[in-house]
């Protein structure tokens, strides 16, 4: 009965050690605060990111895959009633939704690069499936010089 004790006695002993960090961690006062929301974005204004493009199905064409384009952004807010996205600092992927062919094509140009948009129209996603948090759905490209 001694073995035992002694074997229960190490195991209960291995794992308080074991589970003590994860406490001491949990109740670390230095822990960095929660991100604040970013700021807004409104129509007219300009959002800059890396843009990436995917190939989804697209559900009003029978699944036809299509290409989708989306800037990484730092965190935006959105002008009311979108707000946050239900997001804790705002959404910080935004799909554009080409008007025409010459939109797309110019997107695909850019693909992989660091782009600017001038926001027209922007909204929370709705739809099931979309890969982005907001849509941008009226832009125009800005060019660099």
């Amino acid at each position: 009965m001694t073995k035992r004790f002694a074997t229960q006695l190490a195991l209960v002993a291995t794992m308080t050690m074991l589970v003590t960090p994860v406490f001491a961690a949990q109740q670390d006062d230095g822990a960095p605060p929660p991100s604040k929301p970013g700021k807004p974005i409104n129509a007219g204004e300009v959002l800059s990111g890396a843009l990436n493009a995917m190939k989804v199905r697209d559900v009003k064409n029978a699944g036809k895959r299509i290409a989708m384009y989306q800037i990484t952004s730092e965190p935006r807010r959105l002008p009311a009633p979108n707000g946050l996205c239900n997001l804790e600092t705002g959404p910080e992927t935004f799909q554009l939704v080409p008007s025409g062919d010459a939109q797309a094509a110019q997107l695909k140009m850019f693909t992989g690069k660091e782009i600017s948009i001038k926001v027209d129209e922007v909204a929370c996603a709705s739809d099931p499936g979309q890969m982005s948090e907001a849509v941008v759905t009226k832009w125009s490209l800005i060019k660099k010089q």
